[in-house]
């Protein structure tokens, strides 16, 4: 009995079931980029630079949160298949601009159709009150972690 209760206090807790639905969601846009000859990676690659194009390797990195290094490699890869071709800044030469290709069209609508389809199949069954509320609530929690994060680097340097 007192297992049980432990069990189902696991499965209700917040931050387990944020972590697992947000690996579940990976582990879907995973699958489907490998299906397509692609890592879901490069898919958020793609998907970054149709929002920002021109975007600097670096400053994809940090959006990434992976090394300048890894992104330089996936980049190199999305090269070679024709989707992305890399321009010299015009103020700085060691920075690359990416930019995408006429190619990379059918991927992009490739992947906003599958996010459309995911977004709709997880929400059946939510009234929009649920999902208003839903979406709410997790702005809620990003604001706070994001305003948490802000404060870190002055915490530590007042010696908290």
């Amino acid at each position: 009995m007192k297992g049980e209760h432990k069990k189902r206090g696991f499965e209700r807790d917040l931050l387990i079931v944020l972590h697992d639905v947000a690996r579940l969601l990976r582990t879907r846009f995973d699958q489907r980029a490998r299906a397509r000859g692609m890592t879901r990676a490069q898919w958020v690659i793609l998907a970054r630079l149709s929002r920002q194009p021109g975007i600097s390797q670096n400053d994809l990195a940090g959006i990434c949160e992976v090394e300048p290094i890894t992104i330089g490699r996936l980049v190199d890869r999305l090269e070679n298949r024709g989707l992305v071709e890399r321009r010299a800044d015009p103020t700085d030469r060691r920075i690359n601009r990416l930019h995408l290709l006429p190619a990379a069209q059918p991927i992009l609508e490739e992947i906003s159709s599958y996010r459309d389809t995911l977004s709709e199949s997880i929400q059946e069954g939510l009234d929009e009150e649920a999902r208003g509320a839903l979406i709410d609530a997790l702005l809620h929690i990003k604001t706070k972690l994001t305003s948490e994060a802000s404060e870190l680097p002055r915490l530590k340097a007042a010696g908290e």
